[in-house]
């Protein structure tokens, strides 16, 4: 069977660029190994619950940015969502919280009073970054691939803003850490603990541009979506069937399909049959597995593979709780960044030192009756996860010792809580890589550090001409926002290459 585009991987990207590519007309088949769309943020069901597995941020849904830029050209609506400001509150070891609110006033307040030992320093990194970050997102408009432009295109891009250009050029390899000299010990974990969340990297690492994007978008206005990241996938998957598109669930892809000149022409799946693409093939695997598995290293150029070798992402724990209104009602928000260890006789180690608290709100509770989902995040180590183990009960064994230390450091912080709170479920790196294949069940997109990239690593193409890359790993950090604009713009090349 042959298609224009085939689509392998049913995650947000996958779906996204399948959506649009159908909604203008073309001929699109999306493979997906699961029975049900989604990927990694496919939906959570047990006893009653359903469980968003991300932490529930969801900016650029209003007028005129990237989510209404996609839904208005598909035919099925929006997934109905929510304001919900502040984004979330970060604890700290102190007790002390400041509110990711939109009310600047209200915002610069909380940074004072809970940072007085640097108060004009603090305020001053977030005013300079917010100027930053406009001055980002109007670029990013006029390049939607910025990141991965050549440097002519960056300033070209840039050049309207006079005023802000030459910092932000100035910028470009600077890290965060760079930006936050004269301030706290304690704000400066106070923003290594979002950066670890919003970019995997501590302020010491991140990409000082890329941070003033992860720390003003969510905080100028974010949403819940009713029934979360699935609720979007299963609307995108209901716009691709209503554009004439196909969509395969059940369908493992084994590797491309290659002809004689060695030219990609399709690929083989697990059951044996090939399905040929005329036009295009668009991967939303990672991007080891894009390489390492779809492309093949047979196929994949030297300086690629020695690049993989250096690039790691994160792996995560979840907890699936349910929680009583009652301790809803004794929460100061329904997104709670929680800071345990201030470590300040060492580097930041977020696998002990962080977790996110994410509820449902009390518009989309996903629980039985007088209860709601919540989803606890914490960063974890791959690969523990994947050492030798005699059999499976020593692999239950470890899930349950980290659950354990986990369920007494989400007490101690959040004591709140009470004893209006139940284990339901839980996910490791395991978990997700036996759901996903995704490599050592690494998820959240790669860190962005300064350190240089190879064009070929942050682009949508590959090293394939008719073989193009969507999903965390390909999109200008992790988000479900940053997805959709990278897959987004892998729509609008192919369509203007082939219409």
């Amino acid at each position: 069977m042959t298609h224009e585009v085939v689509v392998v991987g049913g995650g947000i990207g996958g779906l996204t660029v399948s959506a649009l590519l159908a909604a203008r007309g073309l001929d699109v088949c999306l493979l997906e190994r699961q029975s049900r769309p989604g990927g990694c943020v496919a939906g959570v069901e047990k006893f009653g619950y359903t469980f968003d597995p991300g932490v529930g941020l969801y900016p650029l849904w209003q007028a005129g940015e990237i989510h209404a830029q996609v839904f208005s050209e598909l035919p099925v609506a929006a997934p109905e969502v929510f304001a919900a400001n502040p984004a979330y509150l970060v604890r700290l070891p102190d007790q002390s919280e400041v509110s990711i609110t939109a009310n600047t006033e209200q915002f610069e307040a909380a940074l004072v009073a809970t940072f007085p030992e640097c108060a004009d320093r603090a305020v001053a990194f977030y005013q300079e970054s917010a100027v930053v970050c406009e001055a980002l997102r109007s670029a990013l408009r006029r390049v939607p691939n910025l990141h991965a432009a050549s440097s002519t295109n960056q300033i070209y891009a840039l050049l309207p803003d006079i005023v802000n250009a030459g910092r932000i050029i100035k910028a470009r390899n600077h890290t965060t850490l760079d930006h936050l000299r004269g301030t706290s010990f304690r704000f400066r974990r106070f923003i290594d603990a979002q950066l670890q969340l919003l970019a995997q990297a501590t302020s010491q690492e991140c990409e000082y541009l890329y941070s003033t994007l992860a720390l003003n978008i969510a905080r100028r206005g974010n949403f819940s979506i009713r029934g979360g990241a699935p609720a979007l996938a299963e609307k995108l998957a209901d716009s691709i069937k209503a554009s004439g598109g196909r969509i395969r669930f059940d369908t493992p892809v084994l590797r491309l399909a290659y002809d004689a000149s060695g030219q990609a022409v399709g690929v083989d799946l697990l059951s044996g049959e090939t399905v040929n693409a005329s036009r295009a093939i668009v991967s939303n695997l990672t991007l080891w597995d894009t390489y390492g598995k779809l492309i093949g290293l047979n196929h994949t150029p030297s300086e690629i593979r020695k690049s993989l070798n250096n690039l790691r992402t994160s792996g995560v724990y979840l907890l699936y709780l349910g929680m009583s209104e009652a301790a809803a009602s004794r929460i100061p928000n329904n997104h709670i960044l929680v800071v345990t260890d201030w470590q300040q006789a060492d580097e930041y180690y977020p696998e002990v030192s962080q977790f996110m608290f994410a509820a449902a709100p009390a518009e989309d509770r996903r629980a039985p009756a007088g209860r709601r989902a919540v989803t606890m995040l914490t960063f974890s180590d791959v690969d523990q996860w994947f050492t030798f183990q005699e059999n499976e009960e020593q692999s239950e064994e470890k899930d349950q010792s980290v659950l354990d230390a986990l369920w007494q450091r989400l007490h101690q912080a959040m004591p709140e809580l009470g004893g209006d709170i139940e284990v339901i479920d839980t996910a490791t790196p395991r978990t997700i890589y036996d759901l996903t294949r995704r490599k050592l069940g690494m998820v959240g997109g790669l860190a962005r550090t300064s350190a240089p990239f190879d064009s070929n690593i942050i682009n949508y193409r590959t090293s394939l001409p008719s073989v193009f890359r969507v999903g965390d790993t390909a999109a200008l950090g992790g988000s479900i926002a940053a997805v959709t604009h990278a897959a987004r713009v892998v729509a609008n090349h192919l369509t203007e290459s082939i219409l």
